[in-house]
């Protein structure tokens, strides 16, 4: 992450634009994203891909860090595919005009609607999660007269280092089938075996936000050696390896993930030497990329409410957010970079607790926050929110979700108009 710039008024600035000038015109909470730095993530992605896998693989933006219309249409601009995990997520990039057959679909309990939209709209894989996922899939593929791609997803048992809420390729996981029970391998053999649908390969994810490469390296093995034994069992050879998402990205500067070509390199050199050893052919790869090529990209904006000094235990500084629109302190303790956008040439003064104005003791945005002297009407900005705040935003206490201002070049637009008081009672009777 580039660290922040400031321009001669000493305020923070964001896609060339002044982050005080932003929330200004836009109010505040307010949800800023760079264009720039989504495109360079996407591109480096996309490049490392052919450079370590001669372009045989296709990278797809996970869209749960950060979903909207004009995400998708960047995405399809910039050649990636798209990994979708709801019947919402797949009808949002529909309505962008999203190549679908680019899309892979998730999920650990797919809904038949969700399903039918999936086979309606040309969904171009399904990750089958479970056996009856796939007896109903075959059903549903049978009624419409189509015949789907379909991925296996595989628990391959190993426990990333991240939070234990992300941690998904540990055997004790709501995902997917288990690979050292022979799970995965009898879920294998009957897909191969239901004609209303085509097996072409599998797929893992082992968390997310994880900073070392050993665990992806082990998982990429693990799933080469299962596709091996697929085809030594059965004589049916799987042409596509998902080797999913859960890139790290610096937070704070505790911070030290893995550069994502680093991360392709070695990985690529993993799947190339596995098969090489089993005489097993290189896959299609396909890898789900989403924190990693937003989440550095968002800045929130913030107006600083009250200041609350309690001597000997700590300073409250209360801003115009909190929880609604980032739950991620409260969930998982993530830490971020604060710095007042309007003074951000200012060393901290000490540290702080900044907290949300939700009806909740839990309702903290940081806690050991170095900050300098904050005042009524500061712009607090927090840093690297792009993923998984607006994607997660509620409505508690009915406070509206923020909207969503895209910068680049000194320009702004909106990409998610913020929701009105009306739109939060439309729905009540």
């Amino acid at each position: 992450m580039e660290y922040y710039s400031v321009n001669g008024a000493y305020h923070l600035t964001l896609g060339g634009i002044d982050a005080v000038a932003l929330a200004e015109k836009y109010g505040t909470p307010l949800y800023v994203m760079e264009e720039d730095v989504v495109r360079a993530a996407m591109r480096a992605y996309r490049q490392s891909m052919e450079r370590f896998y001669g372009g045989n693989g296709l990278v797809c933006y996970a869209s749960k860090a950060f979903c909207c219309k004009e995400i998708y249409r960047i995405a399809a601009a910039e050649g990636l595919g798209a990994d979708v995990v709801s019947g919402g997520e797949i009808y949002t990039a529909a309505k962008a005009g999203f190549p679908m057959a680019k899309a892979v679909f998730h999920g650990n309990n797919k809904t038949r609607e969700e399903l039918r939209m999936a086979l309606a709209l040309g969904v171009g894989r399904i990750v089958v999660d479970n056996f009856e996922e796939l007896k109903t899939l075959a059903a549903l593929a049978s009624e419409n007269g189509v015949r789907p791609d379909i991925l296996l997803r595989v628990t391959p048992g190993i426990e990333a280092h991240t939070h234990k809420f992300i941690m998904t390729g540990q055997n004790d996981s709501k995902f997917g089938f288990i690979l050292e029970t022979g799970e995965a391998m009898e879920a294998a053999r009957q897909a191969i075996g239901t004609l209303a649908v085509r097996l072409t390969g599998v797929h893992v994810h082992i968390g997310s936000q994880i900073h070392e490469a050993a665990p992806f390296i082990q998982a990429a093995e693990r799933m080469v050696r299962f596709m091996a034994d697929v085809r030594a069992e059965t004589g049916y050879t799987l042409t596509d390896l998902n080797l999913g998402g859960g890139f790290g990205i610096r937070y704070t500067g505790e911070d030290d993930p893995v550069p994502y070509a680093a991360y392709m390199r070695d990985v690529s050199g993993a799947v190339r030497q596995a098969c090489g050893q089993l005489n097993f052919p290189v896959p299609f790869i396909l890898m789900e990329p989403g924190r990693s090529i937003v989440g550095e990209a968002g800045t929130t904006l913030y107006t600083v409410g009250s200041v609350k000094k309690i001597p000997g235990i700590r300073t409250y500084v209360s801003v115009d957010g909190g929880m609604g629109d980032n739950p991620r302190y409260i969930l998982y303790g993530s830490k971020y970079e604060f710095l007042l956008a309007n003074r951000a040439d200012e060393a901290p003064a000490g540290e702080v607790t900044v907290a949300g104005k939700c009806c909740e003791s839990g309702d903290l945005l940081g806690e050991n926050v170095p900050l300098p002297e904050a005042k009524p009407g500061d712009i607090l900005a927090v840093r690297c929110t792009g993923a998984y705040n607006y994607s997660m935003a509620s409505c508690y206490n009915r406070n509206p979700i923020p909207p969503v201002v895209m910068v680049r070049d000194g320009e702004d637009r909106v990409i998610v108009k913020g929701m009105t008081y009306e739109q939060i009672v439309e729905n009540d009777i």
